[in-house]
C-alpha cells in the first residue's frame, strides 16, 4: 500500500492487522494487532501521531490527521464508519462514529458512545460513555441500550472477521467478462442493520 515516511519517521503496522493496498498511511501512524483499515483511507501522520489500537476499524475513505503534538487515537475496538473524518479527537474504546460523521479537535467520544452517521462534533466537546449524540452539532440524544450495544459489538467482530478472511484470501484481479454458473456467495458472518435489529 502506499507507505510513506517523513523526516525518517515510518508508518508501523502489526503483522496481523490489514491494511488495503490504496489506503495511504504517512509518517507516525501505528496500526496495532487485529486492525481493519479500508479501501481510500488516509492516515497522515505527518503533524500528529495517529494510533489505531487493537481490533479496531477504520473504514473505507476516512481521514485522519492532527495537530502537532497531539495524538489522534482510536482506542480498542473502535468501529470508524465509511468515510468519517477524526482530528486531533480520541475515540474511547468500543465507541462508534457513523458514516461521514465529523470529530473535531480536543473532542473525546466516551467508551461505547455512538456518533450517528453525518453528524459533526465540535471541538473540545465530551461525549459521555454510552451515549447515542447526533445532529450538526452533535448533542446527547439518550443513553444507550444494552441491545445496542451488543449489536454495535457484533458489527465490529464482523469487522475482526474481514481482517482475518482479508489476509487470507483478498487479491487484485483481472473481472470476468460474464458472469460464471453458479456463483458462489461470500462467507460473511451474519449480522443486520441497528433497524432490522429492532424490527425482529
Amino acid at each position: 500500500m502506499p507507505c510513506f515516511a517523513i523526516e525518517g519517521v515510518v508508518p508501523v503496522i502489526d503483522p496481523s492487522a490489514y491494511v488495503h493496498p490504496t489506503a495511504v498511511l504517512i509518517g507516525d501512524v501505528i496500526i496495532k494487532a487485529r486492525c481493519y483499515i479500508g479501501p481510500c483511507a488516509c492516515l497522515r501522520g505527518d503533524f500528529g501521531r495517529i494510533v489505531i489500537e487493537a481490533g479496531a476499524n477504520v473504514q473505507d475513505t476516512c481521514v485522519i490527521h492532527g495537530f502537532p503534538d497531539q495524538d489522534t487515537v482510536v482506542e480498542e475496538n473502535g468501529h470508524i464508519g465509511h468515510g468519517a473524518v477524526l482530528h486531533s479527537c480520541v475515540v474511547r474504546r468500543d465507541a462508534l462514529v457513523g458514516m461521514n460523521a465529523v470529530v473535531m479537535d480536543e473532542a473525546e467520544i466516551g467508551a461505547q458512545a455512538v456518533v450517528a452517521a453525518c453528524a459533526f462534533v465540535p471541538a473540545g466537546t465530551r461525549v459521555a460513555p454510552r451515549t447515542l449524540v447526533a445532529g450538526v452539532p452533535a448533542k446527547t440524544i439518550r443513553a444507550l441500550t444494552d441491545d445496542e450495544l451488543a449489536w454495535k459489538l457484533e458489527g465490529t467482530k464482523t469487522y475482526h472477521d474481514l481482517t482475518r478472511r482479508s489476509l487470507s484470501s483478498l487479491q487484485e484481479v483481472l473481472p470476468l467478462a460474464a458472469i460464471e454458473p453458479d456463483r458462489p456467495r461470500l462467507k460473511a458472518p451474519s449480522v443486520q442493520s441497528l433497524i432490522a435489529t429492532k424490527r425482529g
